[in-house]
């Protein structure tokens, strides 16, 4: 396991790389393949030899596909950028995933919709309901009678 420090070392190279091939993708690669592209987040390996970089795409499945192609061409001109940028002894070689974000957020937002109409329903279901017993249902001592006293 990687010491503290190591650790914080690659997360900050994590977030340098991130940074880095977010702008050489908006500034220098020019393919018309790659669409709406945004990176999400970066991961590099306790040996820095490795970064997976984490990405999604707005479009089509098409359009996603055009972008997958167009940054594993773009991959060598990338890694040449980060080792040029950070000036690490090893630039690690470059991994790109496709983020699930955009449908796991999609699924959630389905998930909420569907619990908030529940619970609409439950609300408008007891509206009018009543309560099946007793408004209170609690026992209570008996009461002492006022003719008990006087005698």
């Amino acid at each position: 396991m990687p010491s503290p420090g190591a650790q914080a070392r690659a997360r900050k190279l994590a977030d340098r790389i991130k940074v880095i091939v977010a702008e050489t993708l908006e500034l220098k690669v020019k393919d018309p393949r790659l669409g709406f592209v945004t990176i999400t987040d970066t991961r590099v390996t306790g040996d820095f030899r490795e970064a997976t970089i984490f990405y999604t795409v707005y479009g089509t499945d098409d359009e996603r596909a055009g972008t997958a192609a167009a940054l594993e061409s773009a991959k060598g001109v990338l890694r040449s950028e980060v080792g040029r940028q950070t000036g690490v002894k090893h630039t690690p070689s470059l991994t790109f995933v496709a983020d699930a974000l955009p449908e796991t957020s999609k699924s959630i937002e389905d998930l909420l919709a569907k619990a908030a109409a529940a619970d609409a329903e439950l609300h408008r279901r007891a509206e009018g309901a009543q309560y099946a017993g007793d408004a209170d249902p609690y026992r209570k001592p008996p009461e002492p009678d006022d003719e008990d006293d006087e005698g």
